[in-house]
């Protein structure tokens, strides 16, 4: 079985899709795929699907989603009766609710989680290489927002939350160990590209002022700088934080040690990560 949710929703078993077309049916499958492994509650489904308010017979339209999934699982496979009963034993029934039995190498998100940690782990010992692959390998799995076509209620609404928050730092942390690499000159591109997206993220606009500087373009970088002052000040009322100030006057101070500079890029940075803004919506990791 093959699960995906880190973009369109995707379900395969043997090589066949088995993700319903119809919205609630694959809200449910969302769900179950989110939590493959874990009970998924009955009512935490009825209060995905109906969330201003469920109909009587809730408990037998959740049911009846269930039965139709595991139909298209059974028809996934060739034996017959035996392929119903492994259907059951992949989206069982327990006590309280369902609960959907994939092999964790096959669900995108779980593979994303382990690359993730790995980065990270690379990251703290040092080994910026490594580190730059593995949160590389887990930004590749991305194919989109995730669940961009499905219906999303309360909690699948939270999920996708702590999902794309998830991605933003592995891109966060992704960059910064390509910058230690000393790879500036390749990111310049990109890191534009995202600073307008996120026009108030410190850290981006951290990471895109050192690259600016490392290329020699110290005009621009005071300049990035001051956008992200006018969008903070505009939109918000707020002031960049104090670690970014230093930066910024770091790198006015022409003549200052690199390592000044290093130095203040780190505190930015790291403040940045805690203290996230922006027009569309306001995380804190």
């Amino acid at each position: 079985m093959e699960i995906e949710v880190l973009g369109p929703l995707a379900a395969a078993h043997n090589g066949t899709s088995f993700a319903p077309t119809a919205g609630k049916p694959r809200t449910v499958l969302a769900m179950l795929a989110l939590h493959a492994g874990s009970v998924v509650a009955v009512d935490q489904l009825i209060t995905e699907l109906w969330p201003h308010g469920r109909p009587r017979s809730a408990k037998t339209i959740v049911q009846t989603y269930i039965l139709s999934l595991r139909n298209r699982i059974a028809r996934c496979r060739p034996n017959g009766d035996s392929s119903r009963a492994a259907a059951k034993g992949l989206l069982a029934t327990l006590p309280g609710g369902y609960q959907l039995n994939a092999p964790e190498a096959r669900i995108d998100v779980v593979q994303f989680e382990k690359f993730a940690c790995a980065g990270h782990r690379a990251r703290e010992i040092g080994d910026f290489i490594a580190a730059s692959r593995a949160f590389s390998d887990a930004l590749t799995l991305w194919r989109g927002g995730a669940l961009m076509d499905v219906q999303r209620g309360p909690h699948l609404d939270v999920d996708v939350q702590r999902l794309e928050e998830a991605r933003l730092n592995v891109l966060d942390c992704r960059i910064d160990a390509d910058l230690r690499l000393g790879r500036h000159h390749e990111l310049l591109g990109e890191l534009s590209a995202l600073v307008s997206q996120y026009r108030t993220h410190e850290g981006l606009c951290a990471h895109l002022m050192l690259a600016l500087y490392r290329s020699g373009r110290r005009d621009a970088a005071v300049n990035a700088y001051g956008k992200l002052h006018t969008c903070l000040i505009g939109e918000l009322g707020l002031e960049p934080s104090a670690p970014l100030r230093r930066l910024h006057r770091t790198m006015l101070a022409s003549g200052r040690d690199t390592q000044d500079l290093d130095t203040s890029w780190h505190e930015a940075t790291t403040e940045g990560r805690h203290r996230i803004v922006t027009g569309d919506f306001v995380r804190g990791r």
